[in-house]
C-alpha cells in the first residue's frame, strides 16, 4: 500500500522544500511555493526484499553492446540526437510557445520511415491534427491519433498498439490518478515523466515528450524533466524570422554539441542542410558596413554576414543597439578599437545586426563584428570575397577562434578568396586550395587585410 505525503514544490524551478518558504532558494523567485501531496510508498524493508540482488563487477567484466540507433526520417534531427534515436530512450523536446514543437513533433510523426507511431494530444482534437496533417502532407499510413489527457489511459492504449514511437503533446497537460493535483503542477509532471520513463524501458519504445517554457527561458520543472529523461533537445529562435536551430542540451548516447537548422515554411519546417547558402547575401555591389565571418556552432561551420551601422551621437549619451550579439561584447569592442587603434567610438553610435535573427554567442566573430564597424565608420566597402575569423583580446591582441580548420575549410568551399586568422595557428592549419588565408597579431592589422 501507499501513504500520503506533504511536500512543498517550487511552481518555477520545482525545488524541493519539507516546509513552506517565502522565496525560493533554487531560484529565488517568491511567492512560488507551493503544497502538494506525494504518494510515497511505505516500507523501505519490503521494497529491499523484493528487489534482485545485483552483484558489483568490475568494469573490464561488464560486456559492452553496439547502441542500436533508428533513423527518424529527418537528417538534422538526427544530426542532433547523434545519428538517430535509440530504442527505448525518453526524449524531451522544449520551446517557446508557437516556435514549432507541435509541427517538427508532428512532421516525425507523419514521415514515411516505416515506423509505427502513436501521437498523443492533450492541447488539440483530433480534428485540428488532421488538419496540420493535410497541410505537412501524410506520409506514413501507420500514424495513429489519440486525444487524451489521463496517464493511465495513454499507458494502456501503448500497451495495447505497442508503437515504436510515442509522442506526447505535451507533458504539462498529463495527469495521474495517483496524485492529488492539477496538470502542470511539478508533481504530476514528475509522476507522468518517470511513468513514461518506466514505460519506455520495459517495452523498448521511443518516447518524445514536449515541454512547455518559463518566463525566463527554461523548461518548465527542469531540475525535474531534465533529470528524468534521456535527452534534451531545445527549440530555439525568434517567431518573426523564419529561420529554427535544434539544440541538444543533454544527451545520454552522444555528445551535445550539433545543431539542426530548419526554415519554418506553410508546408511545415524544411530541413537546411547548409546554413551558408540562407545567412548570405549576394549584393550586385558591395556595401560598406558589412562583413562576413565564419563561426562555428557544436562541430557545425557556417559563415553568416554581419552589418554594421555607424553614425554621429545625435544626443549627449552614444546608443549601442545589437540584435543576434551580446552587447556587453560589442562594449568591450569597441573600447579595444578607441583604446587600440585610436577610433573616436565615444562619438559615435553603433548599431549591429546579424542576418537571418541568429543569435551568435562565438567569440570567433569578433572580427567580423570589428571589420563591419570600421567599413561603416569610414564607409568604405571590404574587399569582395573575404570573410575572418578570430578572437580579439582587451590588448588588441588576435587570439585563434575554436576549430579555425574547419572555418577555413567551409569558406574555400563557398568561394572565398581570402580569410582572415589569428597568427597563432599559422603553422598548425591547413591550407585548402583556391583561397588565401592571412594572418594577424593585433587588431591593428585588421584594416589592412579587409580592404
Amino acid at each position: 500500500m501507499a501513504k500520503l505525503k506533504r511536500a512543498f514544490f517550487c511552481t518555477s524551478c520545482g525545488y524541493e522544500t519539507p516546509k513552506w518558504l517565502g522565496k525560493c532558494p533554487s531560484c529565488g523567485e517568491w511567492n512560488t511555493i507551493s503544497e502538494h501531496v506525494v504518494a510515497k510508498e511505505s516500507g523501505s524493508s519490503a521494497r529491499m526484499t523484493s528487489a534482485p540482488r545485483v552483484e558489483p563487477r568490475k568494469v573490464q567484466d561488464i560486456e559492452e553492446h553496439a547502441t542500436v540507433r533508428v533513423d527518424v526520417g529527418n537528417a538534422e534531427v538526427n544530426r542532433v540526437l547523434g545519428g538517430g534515436m535509440v530504442p527505448g530512450s525518453l526524449i524531451l523536446l522544449g520551446g517557446e510557445p508557437g516556435i514549432g514543437k507541435s509541427t517538427l513533433s508532428l512532421q516525425l510523426a507523419l514521415t514515411d520511415n516505416g515506423l509505427r507511431t502513436l501521437y498523443v494530444s492533450g492541447e488539440e482534437s483530433a480534428e485540428q491534427i488532421k488538419m496540420r496533417a493535410s497541410r505537412l502532407g501524410i506520409h506514413n499510413q501507420e500514424c495513429t491519433v489519440f486525444t487524451e489527457t489521463l496517464l493511465e489511459n495513454i499507458v494502456t492504449q501503448i500497451e495495447e498498439l505497442r508503437p515504436d514511437v510515442v509522442i506526447i503533446d505535451s507533458i504539462q497537460t498529463m495527469s495521474s490518478d495517483l496524485v492529488e493535483s492539477s496538470a502542470g503542477s511539478v508533481t504530476q509532471i514528475r509522476e507522468c515523466a518517470s511513468t513514461l520513463l518506466k514505460v519506455a524501458k520495459t517495452l523498448g519504445i521511443t518516447i518524445f515528450i514536449i515541454g512547455h517554457i518559463t518566463k525566463d527561458g527554461s523548461i518548465a520543472g527542469p531540475k525535474i524533466l531534465e533529470h528524468i529523461v534521456d535527452v534534451v533537445l531545445q527549440f530555439e529562435g525568434d517567431g518573426n524570422h523564419t529561420y529554427r536551430i535544434l539544440r541538444g542540451i543533454k544527451n545520454r548516447f552522444g555528445a551535445t554539441y550539433e545543431i539542426g537548422v530548419f526554415e519554418m515554411r506553410d508546408t511545415g519546417l524544411r530541413e537546411v542542410a547548409n546554413p551558408s547558402e540562407i545567412l548570405l547575401t549576394h549584393y550586385d555591389e558591395p556595401l560598406a558596413g558589412t562583413a562576413v565571418g565564419a563561426a562555428v556552432d557544436g562541430l557545425r561551420p557556417y559563415l553568416i554576414e554581419v552589418q554594421a551601422l555607424v553614425s554621429g551621437a545625435a544626443y549627449g549619451t552614444p546608443q549601442r543597439s545589437t540584435t543576434g550579439f551580446d552587447q556587453r561584447r560589442l562594449n568591450m569592442l569597441l573600447a579595444v578599437l578607441e583604446k587600440r587603434v585610436g577610433m573616436k567610438m565615444f562619438q559615435k553610435d553603433v548599431f549591429l545586426n546579424f542576418a537571418g535573427g541568429f543569435k551568435i554567442a562565438d567569440t570567433g566573430m569578433d572580427l567580423a563584428v570589428v571589420g563591419a564597424i570600421v567599413s561603416s565608420y569610414y564607409d568604405r566597402p571590404l574587399m569582395e570575397g573575404v570573410c575572418s575569423a578570430g578572437e580579439i583580446g582587451l590588448s588588441g591582441e588576435v587570439r585563434p577562434a575554436p576549430r579555425t580548420e574547419q572555418r577555413i575549410a567551409e569558406a574555400a568551399r563557398l568561394g572565398f578568396k581570402r580569410i582572415v586568422v589569428s597568427s597563432f595557428v599559422e603553422k598548425s592549419v591547413k591550407r585548402p586550395k583556391g583561397i588565401e588565408v592571412v594572418f594577424i597579431s593585433n587588431i591593428a592589422e585588421l584594416p589592412k587585410a579587409l580592404f
